[in-house]
């Protein structure tokens, strides 16, 4: 199990609409990954299966989408992957020991987008 490392992806404008189904097609399209994942659309996502790495289903807690040919973080994305972290949704379904770096690496980008993460209010 892996948590992805920490790109510091610019962030799209805050109210950049998100739609998750929409993100995964065109990050699977701009990381040339229609076969199966590569690195570019590993790095959309925050955490993945290493053990299933050429499996799609394997990516969890998408955060990114492709806006003018390159990749961004999306505030909305960010702050549904927050809400999961904390319940909403039913959950995820996460490693006990990755769960504090993926709180870590979306953390960085709530301080990015000048906000604060909900695990720490």
């Amino acid at each position: 199990m892996s948590v992805t490392a920490f790109k510091d992806l610019p962030l799209a404008d805050r109210d950049h609409e998100w739609t998750g189904s929409a993100a995964e097609k065109r990050v699977r399209a701009w990381a040339d990954a229609t076969d199966e994942p590569n690195e570019k659309y590993r790095d959309a996502h925050v955490w993945y299966d290493s053990d299933k790495k050429q499996n799609f289903t394997a990516y969890k807690l998408l955060i990114a989408d492709v806006v003018d040919g390159k990749l961004v973080v999306v505030p909305r994305a960010v702050m549904a992957a927050g809400a999961i972290m904390q319940g909403g949704h039913g959950g995820i379904d996460l490693p006990k020991n990755d769960i504090d770096r993926v709180k870590s690496h979306l953390a960085k980008y709530y301080a990015k987008m000048d906000d604060t993460a909900p695990w720490d209010r």
